[in-house]
């Protein structure tokens, strides 16, 4: 397995090893020890999944008091991931990474507590995983706008379909009371 840190160094793309033959393949989706070895968290508590068709986009998505970092992966089709640093006072606020997910690269991605999470379907329908390391709260979810001119996404759809929660999320701003506080810690990546 080799672990990568994005853009934003928090963010970490994990490409796991992948043993094929003419029968298909094998690879460890998780495990405990490597993955902590390698900076990421250990404990996981939920794991979701979702399916979306073509021009789905889902998000973006964080929870204030119970934040969740996510591994996220693809088991069907492809999506363009995104994180964004949404935590108040950090240094990469308003910054923001996207890549390409999809079943047959199986690459994972790690959205650290505090960033918003989101993805466009691109090659659907997609089935996406992710364990995430605090439990789902109705009331503690919250969100910031896809098309956030501050952010300018790139998307790779021009009409997505939204669910409406999701279009009507309020765009970022620090006069927000709303945002995650940036708590500077230790992350290392060992590959």
């Amino acid at each position: 397995m080799r672990v990568t840190p994005t853009e934003l160094p928090e963010v970490l793309l994990i490409e796991p090893r992948v043993s094929t033959d003419d029968r298909g393949f094998f690879f460890e989706t998780w495990h405990e020890e490597r993955y902590a070895a390698a900076g990421l968290p250990a404990h996981f508590v939920q794991d979701n999944h979702s399916r979306s068709v073509a021009g789905t986009l889902r998000g973006l998505h964080y929870q204030l008091r119970r934040p969740q970092g996510k591994l996220v992966r693809v088991i069907a089709g492809a999506v363009w991931d995104v994180a964004a640093d949404v935590r108040r006072g950090s240094p990469t606020f308003g910054k923001w990474v996207g890549l390409t997910l999809s079943a047959t690269d199986k690459l994972q991605l790690y959205v650290p507590p505090g960033f918003a999470h989101g993805f466009a379907v691109v090659e659907g329908p997609a089935e996406v995983l992710y364990s995430c390391t605090d439990y789902y709260q109705p009331d503690d979810d919250r969100g910031v706008r896809w098309d956030d001119p501050t952010l300018a996404i790139p998307w790779p759809i021009d009409r997505p379909r939204l669910s409406a929660k999701d279009a009507s999320l309020p765009v970022l701003s620090l006069e927000r009371d709303d945002l995650p506080l940036y708590q500077p810690r230790r992350h290392e990546v060992r590959a």
